[in-house]
């Protein structure tokens, strides 16, 4: 046990909580930073977190609860962050600690909108983390999956093989499998553009279109991922592995996906503001929508779903009319 590094989860949404369940496993204690400072009461009451994943029942001695990110940060070696992209500047800027020195893994499946990057850059560029210090948690992997103890996968990337080990290490367990990768931008785009698929998927399911459509969609979305995540970072990677196209096909059917089910309101007529009301939960896509679609201007790589998606999204297009254009563009 003294082998393992002292680990802090930033975050107090599903995949913060998978992710501290996961550590507990194998780790005697993590620190773990939620800003609600209700949620913190009543998981050291009742041991479960009240608002997400409730199934989930922690042994609260592993368990350094705090509403003060600088406290998490003070403790730990590694950082780990599972906190939706639009709110992590928020999160930062409370930061009077230091974050040098310290290891920076990123479960967060987005872009920064004030800088953006990709949270792995973001880190780089604004907080000059070397890369080497910095990781990526992806999947295929629903948080509700790893609630229900059935058999996961993740991949850990890191440009220190030493320290993607770690964290693998770290998470593994009985149903969860985990594997490293040296991709880290790859890796952390896939993760991105994958929920931008699953919101096409889900506007598609709204409509009407059926699996047929949704395969053929599917199909060109892994493609169309290919592409883009070429044009941005060059390098010898299988776009078939679970990292990319296990992901992006997890979150384009599951059940569970909360981009897929954005998605299908979208498609069913709800507005986005409606949409995330009833939801009451963060679609990453939404946002990642707008960045891709922006980055992409200056990148240039041919992405009809992405254009598809963002003309609905942003540009108030109707989702019936912009489909049936698309169906024109997929083969």
């Amino acid at each position: 046990m003294t082998n393992y590094p002292k680990i802090a989860v930033i975050g107090g949404g599903s995949w913060a909580t998978a992710i501290a369940k996961m550590l507990c496993v194998n780790l005697p204690e993590i620190a773990w930073y939620m800003r609600n400072e209700e949620a913190i009461a009543h998981l050291k009451k009742h041991h479960h977190n009240p608002n997400y994943l409730s199934s989930v029942e922690f042994n609260i001695e592993k368990l350094k609860l705090t509403s003060n990110i600088n406290e998490a940060v003070a403790y730990a070696d590694y950082l780990i962050f599972a906190i939706p992209s639009a709110f992590l500047s928020t999160e930062l800027s409370k930061l009077k600690e230091s974050l040098e020195g310290k290891v920076i893994f990123s479960a967060i499946k987005g872009i920064v909108p004030e800088t953006s990057l990709i949270v792995g850059e973001h880190f780089n560029k604004t907080y000059h983390i070397p890369f080497e210090n910095i990781g990526v948690i992806t999947g295929p992997c629903h948080a509700e999956e790893v609630a229900l103890e059935r058999l996961s996968y993740l991949t850990i990337a890191c440009g220190d093989e030493a320290k993607a080990k770690m964290v693998a290490k770290c998470l593994s367990g009985n149903y969860i499998k985990a594997k490293i990768s040296d991709d880290i931008i790859g890796t952390e785009y896939a993760a991105m553009l994958k929920n931008i698929y699953a919101i096409a998927a889900g506007i598609a399911h709204g409509i009407g279109y059926g699996d047929n459509f949704q395969s053929v969609l599917m199909s060109n979305g892994i493609r169309e991922m290919k592409k883009f995540i070429r044009k941005v970072h060059k390098m010898k990677r299988n776009i078939n592995n679970s990292a990319y196209l296990g992901d992006l096909l997890v979150t384009g059917y599951s059940v569970f996906s909360r981009n897929r089910m954005f998605g299908n309101m979208i498609g069913k007529g709800y507005t986005v503001k409606s949409a995330m009301m009833e939801m009451s939960m963060v679609a990453e896509g939404y946002y990642a929508a707008k960045s891709a679609w922006e980055l992409n201007q200056q990148y240039g790589a041919k992405t009809p779903i992405i254009d598809a998606v963002h003309a609905i999204l942003y540009e108030g297009k109707d989702a019936k009319k912009v489909f049936k254009k698309l169906t024109e563009k997929l083969d």
